[in-house]
């Protein structure tokens, strides 16, 4: 039954803000698989290192389909719910995104891809699979040591500046007809989007927080992505309304109002012209959603 607010996971208090474990390890594999059987929000960023077998999720109303070896990040705030099938080998590892350096978190927060799924080499493969063995064992100490914390910190720097990196070099293929600039400009407005769609619905609030003209942000924003910045604004409130209707049991005058839309009936024009029905409608429904596969994915 949908409830008033999405499920929200949080980590463990009795970690420094991060938690590792083996595919392999039965017990708290069942007590996770119990725990986020429902759709679910993290409040950290949660990673599934893939090395054999396949892995099923639904993330945001988009079926997602990997197979090993591959790492699928899912990042603070995305509603996912993973699907049915055989315990594939791997890892899972969850941390406080406060732990990791601003600068790569920017690369994930910035990017053009919502959903970010790293297919991986046989080198790449090897390389995480020691980083979450080092990871695993450092977490497992008995005892505290001096240094602990700083370890482990050191340790999921290392392991995100990796994923960034492998991220980047894929999104490189993507725009790499366009200047620096342009992208430059692309990836900072998303960013601004992602942290201020509740309250900024305009494209010239964005462009006034970027020291640029609304003119300039709208041509370059369409001339990388093919889309108005206006749809990229509306794309980021629409989906968390969608969340909200399939999730919660709020009415749709409570989720307009949360959304930052004091008319709840222009909210339900904006939404029906976005996502081609009326609130009501989605919510009573269940529109099949579209299936990515990692085949899909760049390498």
């Amino acid at each position: 039954m949908p409830k008033e607010h999405i499920h929200i996971l949080h980590l463990p208090e009795r970690h420094i803000g991060v938690e590792v474990f083996s595919m392999s390890e039965i017990d708290p594999l069942i007590h996770l698989i119990e725990e986020v059987s429902i759709p679910h929000r993290h409040d950290h960023y949660t990673c599934f290192f893939l090395e054999e077998g396949n892995l099923n999720f639904n993330i945001d109303f988009q079926e997602i389909e990997i197979s090993s070896p591959s790492l699928l990040v899912s990042s603070p705030g995305q509603v996912h719910q993973p699907g049915l099938g055989d315990v594939p080998a791997g890892w899972l590892i969850a941390f406080d995104a406060k732990l990791i350096d601003e600068n790569a978190r920017t690369v994930i927060e910035q990017s053009f891809t919502k959903i970010v799924i790293l297919r991986l080499h046989d080198i790449e493969k090897k390389w995480f699979n020691h980083i979450f063995q080092l990871l695993y064992s450092s977490l497992k100490e008995k005892k505290s040591e001096t240094f602990q914390p700083q370890l482990i910190q050191t340790l999921i720097n290392s392991f995100f500046y990796k994923v960034v990196t492998i991220f980047q070099q894929q999104e490189d293929k993507r725009i790499q007809e366009y200047s620096s600039r342009s992208v430059e400009i692309v990836k900072a407005f998303n960013q601004l989007v992602q942290h201020h769609y509740l309250k900024l619905k305009r494209p010239a609030d964005y462009a006034s927080k970027m020291n640029i003209t609304v003119s300039y942000l709208n041509d370059t924003i369409k001339a990388v992505t093919g889309f108005s910045s206006t749809y990229f604004i509306q794309q980021e409130i629409f989906c968390e309304a969608q969340r909200l209707l399939f999730y919660t049991n709020k009415s749709i005058k409570e989720i307009a109002f949360q959304l930052g839309y004091e008319d709840y009936k222009y909210f339900i024009r904006l939404f029906s012209k976005t996502i081609g029905m009326s609130p009501s409608n989605f919510r009573n429904s269940h529109p099949s959603a579209s299936v990515i596969k990692d085949t899909d994915i760049p390498t």
